[in-house]
This record gives C-alpha cells, structure tokens and sequence, in this order.
C-alpha cells in the first residue's frame, strides 16, 4: 500500500485479525470465525471480501495491512496513538469513511443513543435534582428497592398527574442513578427498545436502544405509559426474567449487569380503560404482566401534601395554595363517586401556579387551565372554585347568594 497508510477505521478489524493468528492471506472462514468469536463485528467488512483486487484463490482475501500494522507501519491520523473502541466509533463518526459497513463493537456503542450523532463525550443519563420536588408517597419505598442493587420489576399505577414518572426520575437524581426513559407508544418495537442498525455519515453502525444500554450499565429503565404499548413489547419478556437478551442482529447475548430493574407507569393496571379516559390504553398480556411481582397503586397527595407542593412549584401565596388543593380535593370525591367525569390533578394545579405567576392573575390562571374541559365542566369548577375562595367570584351566582364552600359530603355538582 502506498505510504504504508491505513485507514483508521479498519484497525479494529486488522487488529482482531492479528491476535487470531491470521497471514497477510485470510481465508472467508477465518474471518467469520473473528466475528462470531469476537462478538465486535456484525460480518467481514466490505473493504476486504468486496474489493475484488484483494482476491487471493477460492475464498481467499489478500489483506497485506496486517503485515503492515505488525511491522508499525503508520495509519491515517487518528486522535492519539493507542486506539480502543470509543475513539475509534468516534472516528468512524466522524468521517464519511468509504465502507460500505462500520464494523464498530457493538459492546462499544450501548451508550450511541444517549450521545450527539457525531459521537463526542458520554452524556450523563442521571436525572436533575428538581429544586421544587416534595418527597411523598411510594418515595421511599422505590429508593430502598434501587439501593438494593437487585434486578426487580415494579409497575406504577394511578391517574393521571399524580407524579408516578417524576417519582422514580427523583429516586434516581437523589441516588445519582442513570434512568433510561422510554415513552411507549401503538408504534414502540423491538428496534426502539432494544436497538438495530443506523445509518451514520454514511456508515451503518450498529446501535444499542435503552433497554440494552441500561443493562450493560446498570441503570433503571423506566417504561413510561406501557398500557399504551402493542404486542411488540413482548420482546422485552427474557429482559423481565432478569436473564438477559439475545441480539439476533448482532449474535450478541447481553446479560444485566448489577443495579439494573424495570419501572413500568401507567394509568390502568394493564385490563384497559372501561370509562374511556385513557383513550389508547389496552389490555397487556397477561404473561407479560405476571413478570411484575411488585404494583404500587399511587393516589393523588393529601392536602397537606399538596399544598408543600404548589409552594414549592413557587406559589408564594399560602391561602391561594390552600384553596386550590381544597377545590381539588372537593372534585376527586365527586369524580370517585361517579358525580363528575374529569379530575383536577396535581399537575394542573402546579400549571395553574405557573401561570398565575406569570400573569399575576388568579381568575385568568384558573379560566386558561381549565379551558381544556367542556363547558359545562369548566363552569361547574370555575363555580366551585369561587365557593372555596370568597375572594375570587368566577361564576354566575347572583350577587346577593353568598358563597360558601360545600360542607360535608355535599356534591358541588
């Protein structure tokens, strides 16, 4: 070759082939043998078994680089002079090599997905501490379950805006954790979850999804809304054994590593929506549900809970905190006793906080976020509303009713 140069992205390659023994002529056996032993290359790189130049005899392949790369003869420039895997997928990412295939290891990019497409420094997947977070609820419970280092499985369930996922991304903050959050939806395969070939400056690189990544590190993986997922999420089932998982693309079996355990939220227990709220949702298999040995059903926080919980979020008004979570409270039991058919949650009451904060306008606040309901639901809690709060009167009563918050176990509605 002249000048005895080499491109950068073949020396992983090469450098199998030398630790295998192989001649500067390699046989089609020899190199299957490298990448099924190896487990670092998905096939023989194009580079040798296409270029018909390098045609040696009936599946024989000249590849004079390992004579070359044995007797120290020099390479493309590369970031320094000991290359290994992450620098040489950064290399690869980098430039438009030629190869019809990169032959990165796979083992090597578990963490592709969580990094710029041009490759670069490992982004950090462990969650910010949110100043305005209240530990309450099932809070403990889940950090005893990751400190625990165990391979586990818990399902979360609950309505709608009672902070399930911000739970479980606070545990890991608190415990500087990586959490690996997959939103599942009808279209999440097994390509999303556990990974498959990409197409990078024009290389096809293999990358790992999330669910393989948080294995290989240890990490929490965090299904967000899995009642909205297909029958595709079936793939996941030897994961939730805690066996491990065969990649069937790469020929590569990937076993969790130490701390790795599933978090599954939703807003059903996986039996589907029968009042219709939760328009998606469906019935989970049942063998996939059974991997679960651990459910925690999460409520809404009680009053005293809630209100820590506006004053934080920057509610800087007391009384205002106090009548939302009581106005709130007030239409959770009218909507468990089947008087109403929409819930104020948690994180509408934080919404409403924010935009008050924003328009120094309590009325408006309140009118803009519950505009999402129809009209005979928004006028009934707006009504309700200037009930709990004498100083705010949002709905049509006459001037001369004076209002009062509903006493006992009254329906407002």
């Amino acid at each position: 070759m002249q000048n005895q140069q080499i491109k950068s992205s073949r020396i992983p390659f090469i450098q199998a082939m030398i630790d295998a023994g192989c001649t500067d002529v390699v046989t089609r056996a020899e190199l299957d043998e490298i990448c099924e032993s190896t487990g670092m290359f998905v096939w023989p790189p194009a580079w040798i078994v296409k270029d018909k130049s390098r045609r040696a005899g009936r599946g024989l392949y000249d590849v004079p680089e390992i004579g070359i790369l044995k007797s120290g003869g020099t390479t493309a420039p590369v970031k320094s002079a000991e290359v290994i895997p992450a620098e040489v997928a950064q290399d690869v990412a980098n430039n438009a090599s030629q190869d019809a295939v990169a032959t990165i290891p796979a083992i090597d990019q578990s963490l592709n997905f969580a990094m710029g497409m041009t490759g670069g420094e490992r982004e950090t997947l462990v969650p910010s501490v949110s100043g305005g977070f209240v530990r309450w609820g099932h809070f403990k419970d889940i950090e005893t379950i990751i400190k625990a280092n165990l391979n586990q499985n818990i399902f979360i369930t609950g309505l709608s805006g009672n902070g399930k996922t911000l739970m479980v991304e606070q545990v890991c903050a608190k415990l500087k954790k990586e959490c690996y959050r997959v939103n599942i939806t009808r279209q999440t395969d097994e390509d999303d979850l556990l990974g498959g070939f990409r197409l990078i400056n024009g290389n096809t690189v293999w990358q790992d999804g999330p669910v393989v990544a948080a294995m290989k590190n240890g990490g929490v993986l965090l299904l967000d809304e899995i009642d909205l997922g297909s029958a595709n999420l079936m793939c996941l089932q030897p994961v939730l054994e805690g066996k491990g998982v065969y990649l069937k693309k790469i020929n590569q079996w990937v076993t969790p590593s130490n701390g790795f355990c599933v978090f599954a939220t939703a807003n059903t227990k996986g039996r589907g929506s029968d009042d219709g709220k939760f328009i998606g949702t469906g019935i989970m298999n049942e063998a996939m549900l059974d991997r679960f040995p651990l459910t925690f059903e999460q409520p809404y926080p009680t009053k005293a809970t809630e209100k820590k919980i506006l004053v934080k979020a920057g509610c800087d008004d007391e009384d205002f905190a106090k009548h939302l979570t009581q106005w709130a409270e007030i239409i959770r039991k009218s909507y468990y006793e089947g008087a109403v058919e929409d819930i104020i949650s948690t994180r509408r009451l934080v919404d409403i906080v924010n935009t008050n904060n924003i328009f120094n306008d309590k009325t408006k606040a309140i009118n803009l976020c519950l505009s999402r309901f129809d009209d005979d639901t928004k006028e009934a809690f707006l009504n309700l509303y200037s009930k709990v709060d004498a100083e705010i009167n949002m709905g049509d009563d006459d001037e001369n009713e004076t209002a009062s918050a509903p006493q006992g176990n009254e329906c407002p509605f």
